[in-house]
Protein backbone atom coordinates (compact mmCIF):
# COMPACT_ATOMS: atom_id res chain seq x y z
CA UNK A 1 0.00 0.00 0.00
CA UNK A 2 2.92 2.34 0.54
CA UNK A 3 3.74 2.16 -3.20
CA UNK A 4 0.31 3.45 -4.21
CA UNK A 5 0.21 6.93 -5.64
CA UNK A 6 -2.17 9.54 -4.10
CA UNK A 7 -4.50 9.29 -7.11
CA UNK A 8 -4.83 5.53 -6.83
CA UNK A 9 -5.40 5.81 -3.07
CA UNK A 10 -8.30 8.17 -3.69
CA UNK A 11 -9.72 5.75 -6.24
CA UNK A 12 -9.56 2.87 -3.77
CA UNK A 13 -11.23 4.98 -1.07
CA UNK A 14 -14.01 6.01 -3.42
CA UNK A 15 -14.52 2.39 -4.47
CA UNK A 16 -14.86 1.33 -0.83
CA UNK A 17 -17.35 4.11 -0.17
CA UNK A 18 -19.44 3.18 -3.20
CA UNK A 19 -19.42 -0.49 -2.24
CA UNK A 20 -20.59 0.35 1.29
CA UNK A 21 -23.29 2.68 -0.04
CA UNK A 22 -24.48 0.02 -2.47
CA UNK A 23 -24.56 -2.59 0.29
CA UNK A 24 -26.61 -0.46 2.68
CA UNK A 25 -28.82 0.70 -0.17
CA UNK A 26 -29.67 -2.89 -1.03
CA UNK A 27 -30.09 -3.73 2.65
CA UNK A 28 -32.67 -0.99 3.18
CA UNK A 29 -34.40 -1.68 -0.15
CA UNK A 30 -34.81 -5.41 0.48
CA UNK A 31 -37.89 -5.12 2.79
CA UNK A 32 -39.72 -3.21 0.06
CA UNK A 33 -38.71 -5.79 -2.52
CA UNK A 34 -39.82 -8.64 -0.27
CA UNK A 35 -43.14 -6.90 0.41
CA UNK A 36 -43.76 -6.66 -3.33
CA UNK A 37 -42.80 -10.31 -3.79
CA UNK A 38 -45.29 -11.40 -1.11
CA UNK A 39 -48.03 -9.39 -2.80
CA UNK A 40 -47.67 -11.73 -5.82
CA UNK A 41 -47.67 -14.93 -3.76
CA UNK A 42 -50.86 -16.95 -3.10
CA UNK A 43 -52.16 -16.04 0.35
CA UNK A 44 -51.76 -19.51 1.81
CA UNK A 45 -48.04 -19.53 0.89
CA UNK A 46 -47.00 -16.22 2.43
CA UNK A 47 -45.59 -17.95 5.51
CA UNK A 48 -43.91 -20.73 3.56
CA UNK A 49 -40.48 -21.87 4.73
CA UNK A 50 -38.15 -21.35 2.92
CA UNK A 51 -39.64 -17.97 1.95
CA UNK A 52 -40.35 -16.83 -1.58
CA UNK A 53 -37.62 -14.70 -3.12
CA UNK A 54 -38.94 -14.19 -6.67
CA UNK A 55 -42.21 -12.80 -8.00
CA UNK A 56 -45.17 -15.09 -8.62
CA UNK A 57 -48.36 -14.62 -10.62
CA UNK A 58 -51.09 -14.11 -8.01
CA UNK A 59 -51.04 -10.31 -7.64
CA UNK A 60 -54.36 -9.66 -9.39
CA UNK A 61 -55.97 -12.52 -7.46
CA UNK A 62 -54.78 -10.98 -4.21
CA UNK A 63 -56.05 -7.57 -5.30
CA UNK A 64 -59.45 -9.06 -6.07
CA UNK A 65 -59.57 -10.66 -2.63
CA UNK A 66 -58.57 -7.34 -1.10
CA UNK A 67 -61.44 -5.49 -2.77
CA UNK A 68 -63.86 -8.26 -1.76
CA UNK A 69 -62.83 -8.17 1.91
CA UNK A 70 -62.79 -4.39 2.50
CA UNK A 71 -63.95 -1.27 0.58
CA UNK A 72 -60.35 -0.54 -0.38
CA UNK A 73 -61.20 2.00 -3.10
CA UNK A 74 -63.23 4.06 -0.59
CA UNK A 75 -60.49 3.77 2.03
CA UNK A 76 -57.92 4.84 -0.56
CA UNK A 77 -59.89 7.94 -1.54
CA UNK A 78 -60.42 8.79 2.14
CA UNK A 79 -56.67 8.64 2.71
CA UNK A 80 -55.96 10.73 -0.39
CA UNK A 81 -58.54 13.37 0.51
CA UNK A 82 -57.43 13.72 4.13
CA UNK A 83 -53.72 13.73 3.25
CA UNK A 84 -54.09 16.30 0.46
CA UNK A 85 -56.27 18.67 2.49
CA UNK A 86 -53.97 18.35 5.51
CA UNK A 87 -50.91 19.04 3.38
CA UNK A 88 -52.39 22.11 1.69
CA UNK A 89 -53.61 23.68 4.94
CA UNK A 90 -50.41 22.92 6.88
CA UNK A 91 -48.19 24.32 4.13
CA UNK A 92 -50.27 27.49 3.83
CA UNK A 93 -50.66 28.31 7.52
CA UNK A 94 -47.16 27.24 8.56
CA UNK A 95 -45.67 29.35 5.79
CA UNK A 96 -47.74 32.31 6.98
CA UNK A 97 -46.65 31.72 10.57
CA UNK A 98 -43.02 31.23 9.61
CA UNK A 99 -43.06 34.40 7.52
CA UNK A 100 -44.49 36.45 10.39
CA UNK A 101 -42.04 35.10 12.98
CA UNK A 102 -39.00 35.42 10.73
CA UNK A 103 -39.62 38.75 9.01
CA UNK A 104 -41.68 40.89 11.41
CA UNK A 105 -40.89 42.47 14.74
CA UNK A 106 -43.80 42.78 17.14
CA UNK A 107 -44.47 42.76 20.85
CA UNK A 108 -44.57 39.29 22.32
CA UNK A 109 -42.82 37.68 19.37
CA UNK A 110 -40.32 35.73 21.46
CA UNK A 111 -43.01 34.68 23.94
CA UNK A 112 -45.24 33.45 21.10
CA UNK A 113 -42.37 31.50 19.55
CA UNK A 114 -41.45 29.91 22.89
CA UNK A 115 -45.08 28.98 23.50
CA UNK A 116 -45.33 27.35 20.08
CA UNK A 117 -42.12 25.42 20.65
CA UNK A 118 -43.21 24.32 24.13
CA UNK A 119 -46.17 22.45 22.65
CA UNK A 120 -43.69 20.03 21.04
CA UNK A 121 -42.88 18.71 24.52
CA UNK A 122 -46.47 17.58 25.15
CA UNK A 123 -47.02 13.89 24.27
CA UNK A 124 -49.92 13.55 21.87
CA UNK A 125 -51.47 10.58 23.65
CA UNK A 126 -52.18 12.79 26.70
CA UNK A 127 -54.70 14.74 24.64
CA UNK A 128 -56.70 11.81 23.32
CA UNK A 129 -59.55 11.90 25.85
CA UNK A 130 -60.11 15.69 25.93
CA UNK A 131 -59.67 15.84 22.14
CA UNK A 132 -62.25 13.09 21.70
CA UNK A 133 -64.73 14.92 23.94
CA UNK A 134 -64.19 18.15 22.04
CA UNK A 135 -64.84 16.47 18.70
CA UNK A 136 -68.05 14.94 20.07
CA UNK A 137 -69.15 18.39 21.27
CA UNK A 138 -68.38 19.96 17.88
CA UNK A 139 -70.21 17.06 16.17
CA UNK A 140 -67.13 16.35 14.10
CA UNK A 141 -66.89 12.71 15.16
CA UNK A 142 -67.07 10.41 12.15
CA UNK A 143 -65.94 13.11 9.71
CA UNK A 144 -62.61 14.19 8.21
CA UNK A 145 -62.54 17.44 10.18
CA UNK A 146 -60.77 16.13 13.34
CA UNK A 147 -57.93 14.85 11.15
CA UNK A 148 -57.48 18.15 9.28
CA UNK A 149 -58.53 21.29 11.17
CA UNK A 150 -56.83 20.82 14.60
CA UNK A 151 -53.49 20.16 12.88
CA UNK A 152 -53.53 22.99 10.35
CA UNK A 153 -50.66 24.87 12.03
CA UNK A 154 -48.41 22.36 13.86
CA UNK A 155 -45.52 23.69 15.92
CA UNK A 156 -42.94 21.72 13.98
CA UNK A 157 -44.11 23.16 10.68
CA UNK A 158 -44.05 26.74 11.97
CA UNK A 159 -40.59 26.23 13.45
CA UNK A 160 -39.28 24.67 10.25
CA UNK A 161 -40.61 27.44 7.99
CA UNK A 162 -39.43 30.13 10.42
CA UNK A 163 -35.88 28.83 10.30
CA UNK A 164 -35.98 28.31 6.55
CA UNK A 165 -37.43 31.70 5.62
CA UNK A 166 -35.16 33.58 7.97
CA UNK A 167 -32.23 33.07 5.61
CA UNK A 168 -33.86 32.29 2.26
CA UNK A 169 -35.78 35.57 1.87
CA UNK A 170 -33.68 38.79 1.85
CA UNK A 171 -35.10 41.66 3.87
CA UNK A 172 -34.03 44.11 1.20
CA UNK A 173 -36.26 42.36 -1.31
CA UNK A 174 -39.25 42.74 0.99
CA UNK A 175 -38.50 46.43 1.52
CA UNK A 176 -38.29 46.94 -2.24
CA UNK A 177 -41.65 45.21 -2.69
CA UNK A 178 -43.25 47.49 -0.09
CA UNK A 179 -41.83 50.55 -1.86
CA UNK A 180 -43.39 49.28 -5.10
CA UNK A 181 -46.77 49.21 -3.36
CA UNK A 182 -47.31 45.50 -2.70
CA UNK A 183 -49.48 44.65 0.26
CA UNK A 184 -48.19 42.28 2.92
CA UNK A 185 -50.43 39.49 1.66
CA UNK A 186 -49.19 39.97 -1.91
CA UNK A 187 -45.61 39.90 -0.61
CA UNK A 188 -46.40 36.59 1.05
CA UNK A 189 -48.00 35.09 -2.05
CA UNK A 190 -45.70 36.53 -4.76
CA UNK A 191 -42.35 36.56 -2.95
CA UNK A 192 -42.35 34.42 0.18
CA UNK A 193 -44.01 31.35 -1.30
CA UNK A 194 -41.94 31.19 -4.53
CA UNK A 195 -38.66 31.69 -2.65
CA UNK A 196 -39.57 29.00 -0.11
CA UNK A 197 -40.38 26.19 -2.54
CA UNK A 198 -37.66 23.89 -1.22
CA UNK A 199 -38.79 24.23 2.39
CA UNK A 200 -42.45 23.96 1.39
CA UNK A 201 -41.71 20.75 -0.54
CA UNK A 202 -40.06 19.13 2.49
CA UNK A 203 -42.82 20.26 4.84
CA UNK A 204 -45.46 19.08 2.38
CA UNK A 205 -43.91 15.63 2.00
CA UNK A 206 -43.53 15.19 5.76
CA UNK A 207 -47.12 16.31 6.29
CA UNK A 208 -48.48 14.06 3.56
CA UNK A 209 -46.65 11.02 4.88
CA UNK A 210 -47.66 11.78 8.47
CA UNK A 211 -51.31 12.24 7.52
CA UNK A 212 -51.32 9.14 5.29
CA UNK A 213 -49.89 7.02 8.13
CA UNK A 214 -52.05 8.57 10.87
CA UNK A 215 -53.36 5.34 12.36
CA UNK A 216 -54.47 6.48 15.83
CA UNK A 217 -56.41 9.52 14.66
CA UNK A 218 -58.33 7.59 12.03
CA UNK A 219 -58.92 4.68 14.41
CA UNK A 220 -60.51 6.94 17.03
CA UNK A 221 -62.35 9.44 14.83
CA UNK A 222 -63.47 7.29 11.88
CA UNK A 223 -65.12 4.24 13.45
CA UNK A 224 -66.76 2.58 10.43
CA UNK A 225 -64.87 0.64 7.78
CA UNK A 226 -66.34 2.65 4.88
CA UNK A 227 -65.25 6.01 6.38
CA UNK A 228 -61.81 5.13 7.63
CA UNK A 229 -58.40 5.31 5.97
CA UNK A 230 -56.09 2.66 4.54
CA UNK A 231 -53.94 1.96 7.67
CA UNK A 232 -56.99 1.24 9.83
CA UNK A 233 -58.72 -0.74 7.08
CA UNK A 234 -55.65 -2.93 6.58
CA UNK A 235 -55.34 -3.50 10.31
CA UNK A 236 -58.95 -4.67 10.44
CA UNK A 237 -58.30 -6.88 7.44
CA UNK A 238 -55.31 -8.39 9.26
CA UNK A 239 -57.46 -9.23 12.29
CA UNK A 240 -60.34 -10.76 10.35
CA UNK A 241 -58.36 -12.95 7.95
CA UNK A 242 -57.55 -16.54 8.88
CA UNK A 243 -54.18 -17.44 7.47
CA UNK A 244 -54.63 -15.85 4.00
CA UNK A 245 -52.41 -12.79 3.81
CA UNK A 246 -52.20 -12.32 0.03
CA UNK A 247 -54.83 -9.57 -0.07
CA UNK A 248 -53.22 -7.86 2.90
CA UNK A 249 -49.82 -7.75 1.22
CA UNK A 250 -51.34 -6.48 -2.03
CA UNK A 251 -53.10 -3.73 -0.08
CA UNK A 252 -49.87 -2.81 1.64
CA UNK A 253 -48.11 -2.41 -1.71
CA UNK A 254 -50.93 -0.26 -3.08
CA UNK A 255 -50.83 1.86 0.08
CA UNK A 256 -47.10 2.49 -0.25
CA UNK A 257 -47.19 3.47 -3.93
CA UNK A 258 -48.60 7.02 -3.39
CA UNK A 259 -45.89 7.77 -0.83
CA UNK A 260 -43.19 6.62 -3.22
CA UNK A 261 -44.73 8.66 -6.03
CA UNK A 262 -44.81 11.82 -3.91
CA UNK A 263 -41.21 11.35 -2.86
CA UNK A 264 -40.02 10.73 -6.42
CA UNK A 265 -41.93 13.76 -7.70
CA UNK A 266 -40.38 16.12 -5.14
CA UNK A 267 -36.94 14.60 -4.59
CA UNK A 268 -35.25 17.51 -6.39
CA UNK A 269 -36.78 20.01 -3.97
CA UNK A 270 -35.69 17.89 -1.03
CA UNK A 271 -32.10 17.80 -2.28
CA UNK A 272 -32.19 21.55 -2.88
CA UNK A 273 -33.38 22.22 0.65
CA UNK A 274 -30.68 19.99 2.12
CA UNK A 275 -27.89 21.60 0.10
CA UNK A 276 -29.03 25.20 0.36
CA UNK A 277 -27.55 25.76 3.80
CA UNK A 278 -24.17 24.29 2.85
CA UNK A 279 -24.03 26.40 -0.33
CA UNK A 280 -24.73 29.57 1.64
CA UNK A 281 -22.16 28.63 4.24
Amino acid sequence: MSNLRPGSTNTVNKAIVYILLAFFGLLFAFPFYYMMVLSTVPGTQVYRNPPHIFFKGSFMTNVQRLFNDIPFATNFMNSVGIAVLSTVTVVFFCTMGGFALSKYEFKGKKAAFLFIMSTLAIPQFLNIIPFFKMMITFKWYGTWLPLIIPGMAPAFGIFMMTQFMQDSIPNDLLDAARIDGLTEFNILMKIAFPLSQAGIAVLGILTFIGSWNNFLGALVMLPTIDKTTIPVALSKLFMQMDGDRGGLMAGTVLAVLPLMAVFIAFNKQIIDSLTEGSLKG
